[in-house]
């Protein structure tokens, strides 16, 4: 594994809190916990990741299994949906259920890739383009428009969901990016395979 993908990985291998943004100005952004835990039992650099509101951490609205890897020197982070997602929900604080997501349950989503590339101490994100990756919220379907940076501080992401039609903003951030600050390390569940190069 290359010394940028193991690098990544551990700064995605974390929990994250914006909790002062939340508090500071509580009418455009919810307090939200994002969790990124390793999956040691699927491909190396899969990571479980819940993200919930904190009033409700145990019932996330968004439940994934990411993959990093390098494929043609380039990093990118697959995006997985799960089967039957709710089985799972809460698996990130719970040791046994998180052991027993297997490779059947993951469901590819296409046109979710994440494109990657290092910047300064971390990395920047954003989904493929295309606006291919379709999600349904609030029963009506969006594409996904999703970017991330992180460090070893903490996080920023912005995600939207756009009409595919007419391509009009249906949901998310219209103040700015949700800036998340690290509150969990989960680099003890890394396997020491995934690290070596």
């Amino acid at each position: 594994m290359s010394s940028s993908l193991a690098r990544l990985i551990q700064q995605l291998s974390a929990g994250f809190s914006n909790q002062a943004q939340a508090f500071d100005n509580p009418p455009l952004y919810a307090h939200i916990l994002v969790k990124f835990r390793p999956l040691p039992q699927l491909a190396p650099g899969s990571l479980l990741l819940e993200q919930s509101y904190a009033i409700t951490p145990g019932t996330p609205y968004r439940i994934r299994v990411l993959r990093a890897e390098q494929r043609d020197g380039a990093l990118i982070i697959h995006n997985q949906a799960l089967r039957d997602e709710q089985r799972f929900w809460g698996a990130i604080e719970d040791d046994e259920r998180r052991q027993s997501i297997g490779a059947a349950d993951l469901l590819p989503l296409e046109g979710c890739t994440y494109l990657v590339r290092e910047m300064g101490e971390g990395f920047s994100g954003e989904v493929e383009p295309g606006c291919r990756c379709l999600v349904e919220r609030k029963g009506s379907l969006a594409y996904l428009v999703s970017s991330f940076e992180i460090d070893p501080r903490g996080m920023r992401t912005i995600d939207r969901g756009h009409d595919p039609a007419t391509h009009e903003q249906l949901w998310g951030s219209l103040a700015g990016p949700f800036e998340f600050e690290r509150t969990h390390d989960y680099n003890g569940d890394i396997p020491p395979s995934w690290l070596e190069n």
